[in-house]
Formats: structure tokens, sequence, C-alpha cells
């Protein structure tokens, strides 16, 4: 029993790292609801005499899950299935650094709509940063269904709930440390930093690149705590 314990204990502490990954992407994952909707309110939303609402543009992420969800489960579910020989394809690790990539992506996307449209000093129109939104949608079929997975499957089974509970945990993790960084990157010389009341005269894309890099760095330490990470046999509930 002790032995079982002990195991269960360095478990937990094994999985910390993992977790801990998962916050840089729910501070990508906060830009929705933050920086997009402030970087769409100066795009062109216009759709013949309709102008659509900034915050509405999260719809393409909406869209994206759903399309997303249905090529995992239907497609590439059972491709990797064929090559790895396991039941759910992807294992929860793998799925959980395919979208912390994908994240990586987003962000670049982002930063550059945000660098052409500083360009032009005009808007850009939808098409352009309805595919940073996509790929927030993307990475979150694969984060949120792998971490889930992972955290019942590897915890203790006396704490299952409560790993269960410290994944979503991220995501109010992530909220702050978006903020965060906002704070600093907008009062750092008092006159809103890269970030001001007008878009056109700040450098928004400083902040996309800034989380693109943290991005960059969480994905590299995901990886090498993930290769090093050793999985325990999933128990029955």
């Amino acid at each position: 029993m002790f032995r079982d314990s002990s195991r269960g204990t360095q478990n937990f502490v094994g999985m910390f790292p993992i977790w801990a990954s998962g916050i840089v992407f729910s501070a990508v994952y906060a830009q929705m609801s933050t920086m997009f909707v402030e970087q769409g309110e100066v795009m062109d939303r216009t759709i013949g005499s309709f102008t659509i609402p900034a915050a509405s543009l999260s719809t393409f992420d909406v869209i994206s899950v759903i399309f997303w969800v249905h090529v995992y489960d239907k497609f590439l579910v059972s491709f990797a299935r064929k090559f790895a020989g396991k039941e759910r394809g992807f294992s929860e690790l793998q799925r959980m650094g395919i979208d912390l990539f994908i994240s990586i992506r987003a962000m670049t996307a982002a930063g550059l709509v945000e660098i052409r449209r500083l360009q032009l000093a005009r808007e850009l129109g939808l098409t352009d940063q309805d595919v940073a939104y996509a790929l927030v949608g993307a990475a979150e079929v694969f984060t949120f269904i792998g971490q889930l997975e992972f955290f019942y499957d590897q915890s203790p089974d006396a704490t299952r709930s409560l790993c269960s509970a410290l994944s979503l945990l991220t995501t109010s993790l992530g909220s702050y440390l978006s903020s965060l960084i906002l704070t600093v990157v907008t009062t750092a010389d008092g006159n809103g930093g890269w970030i001001p009341d007008n878009l056109n005269e700040g450098h928004l894309d400083y902040f996309f690149w800034l989380l693109g890099g943290l991005s960059c760095v969480n994905l590299l330490v995901y990886v090498l705590c993930a290769s090093r990470y050793e999985q325990k046999k999933a128990s029955a509930a």
C-alpha cells in the first residue's frame, strides 16, 4: 500500500509540468475575447449594409471547433490508429503537443495580420482575422480533450476528480497571465506602451509575437517533460 501511495505521489508530481504547459495555451486562448476583439474593431466588418460586431467574430472559432471535431473523430483518429496501433489514435500527450504547436501558428497569424494592417493603415477585411480564430479552434479540439483524458487516466485513483478540476484551472490561470502581460506592455512607458487607445499608433503585433515566443518556449519545455514522463496504465474508473 505504501509503495502504491508513493508511486501515486510521484505520478502526481510528474504531471505538474504537463499541467503547467496548459497555462500558456490558455493565455493564447484568452485573446479571442480580448485582443482579437480589439483588433477586429479597427477592421472592415461590413457585409453589404450590415456591420458584424467585433465580438461576434468569435463565431469563426465555434465553426472551427465543429469542423475539426468531425475531422479529428472521423479521419485523424482512424489514420493515427492504423499507424500507432492505439485505440485512441493519438496519445493524450501527443494531442496536447499538437495543440501547443497550433497555438504558435495562431499567434503568428494574428501578428502577421496586425503587421499588414498597420502597413496599410486601414481595414483588411474578415478573411485575414478568421485564420487566427480558426487555428485557435483547432487547438481547442486537441488540448481540452487531451487534457481531460490525460489527467483522468494518469492521476492517482483517489485524486482523479481533483486532477480533472486542476486541468480546468489552467483556463483561469491563463487569463491571469494574459492580464499580467497586458498590464506590463501597456504601462511600461506610461504612454500606452504597445497597445495604446489608438491601435494605429501602437504595436499590437509585438504583443502577439511575445505570446508566440512564449508558446515556442512552452512547447520546447513540454516536449522535454513529456518525453521523460512515464505513463501509467489506465485503470478502470
